[in-house]
């Protein structure tokens, strides 16, 4: 069974590598393990598939190579993406800070992905499992079904984050077989846990939200925070943990949006318990309770001026050490992965191996929450479908 190129991986990345490979007359055959394409474009966006952010740029991307991303996301942009939903009549909405939604289902981008496959004469193969691959002057993909040849391998098999849908390291078993470098692999996007010493201070908290700067060293978000029966999540902690290590602290402030200096001195000579004035701005059960526990809980006009001066610091600038992270399992991607100084920007290959490419999440590229990491499927996956 011999092929101009063959696709591991039925994702956002391969499907799309696939269909533009397929427009461009070239037989293309994408193996996927799972019995259906497409598995994680369906959870995503809670159903609603945020399948791209308008503001999508450079910036927004982690990698230990950063202008690496530059030239995928320049060949295919959103506004190129918002054109081929635009086309297949998917009614879409933003969200806030550019981030696009199906108003329906995130179903429909898979449908509209497997009809341009179709359309474009792409052959696929569910429930595919890879036993073997080896190159000669082709590529040799051995199965539990065939033996399959191809001039073009692509790696779109996706990072580890969510393994009960199908994620797995394929992607960089194959990279070390052929000698790639991997840069170091960690859930992004994922959920913080407590230690144990906070898990009894905060347990008690889960379901209480609201909007903080939660910050590490200069980098710093600005979203809702949420406890959960295990520690933090909401935007705010899934746009840090990206960047987070273990060991590091996070600061946040509790009153972004309130001048908390005026707010203390005004009420200086209020007999008001400090967690009353507070619940006016943060859940009541957070404010009373961090107010039991960090800054004395008493009536605002029995705090000194520097006892007021510390609250300020405190609520400005409250620091917590979370243990670590909720994994693969909860991690909407992985970072790290395939490092892009082995890879063509301008096409995906492998500079070492001829023939061999690499896209979407295996690849050491991880954007921002909002739809970002979508946008690099996208993009990746058309840059190395037009060189396949």
């Amino acid at each position: 069974m011999k092929y101009d190129v063959i696709i591991v991986g039925g994702g956002a990345a391969g499907l799309f590598c696939a269909l533009h490979a397929g427009r461009r007359g070239r037989s293309a055959l994408l193996l996927e393990h799972n019995d259906r394409a497409g598995q994680k474009i369906a959870v995503s966006g809670g159903g609603h598939c945020n399948f791209t952010n308008i503001h999508c740029c450079p910036e927004l991307f982690l990698s230990s190579n950063p202008r690496f991303v530059y030239a995928p996301l320049n060949r295919y942009t959103p506004q190129d993406f918002i054109r081929l939903v635009e086309r297949h009549k998917i009614g879409y909405y933003e969200k806030k800070d550019g981030q696009l939604f199906c108003i329906d289902s995130s179903r429909q981008i898979i449908h509209m992905l497997l009809d341009e496959c179709r359309q474009s004469r792409v052959q696929i193969q569910l429930n595919c499992h890879i036993q073997s691959i080896e190159k000669h002057q082709r590529f040799r993909i051995k199965t539990q079904q065939e033996i399959y040849e191809c001039d073009s391998l692509v790696i779109a098999s996706g990072g580890l984050s969510i393994p009960k849908i199908g994620a797995s390291d394929f992607g960089l078993r194959a990279a070390r077989q052929f000698g790639l470098s991997i840069m170091e692999m960690r859930p992004a996007l994922v959920p913080l846990t407590f230690s144990e010493k906070d898990q009894a201070l905060w347990g008690s908290l889960r379901g209480a939200s609201f909007e903080a700067i939660v910050r590490l060293n200069r980098i710093e978000f600005q979203e809702n925070v949420l406890f959960t029966h295990r520690g933090l999540s909401g935007p705010a902690i899934l746009q840090i943990s990206s960047y987070w290590k273990e060991g590091e602290t996070l600061h946040f402030n509790l009153l972004p949006n309130v001048d908390v200096q005026q707010l203390l001195n005004g009420r200086q000579k209020d007999n008001q318990l400090l967690s009353s004035v507070l619940s006016g701005f943060l859940p009541k059960r957070f404010a009373q309770l961090w107010c039991e526990k960090c800054a004395a809980n008493k009536p605002v006009k029995q705090y000194s001026p520097k006892e007021l001066a510390r609250l300020q610091s405190l609520l400005e600038n409250w620091p917590l050490t979370p243990q670590g992270t909720e994994g693969y399992a909860k991690a909407e991607v992985s970072s790290g992965g395939v490092d892009t100084r082995e890879l063509s920007s301008k096409t995906m290959e492998a500079q070492k191996v001829p023939g061999l490419y690499f896209i979407g999440e295996v690849v050491d590229v991880t954007g921002h929450l909002g739809g970002h990491n979508f946008q690099w499927a996208w993009s990746s996956g058309y840059s190395a479908g037009l060189a396949v």
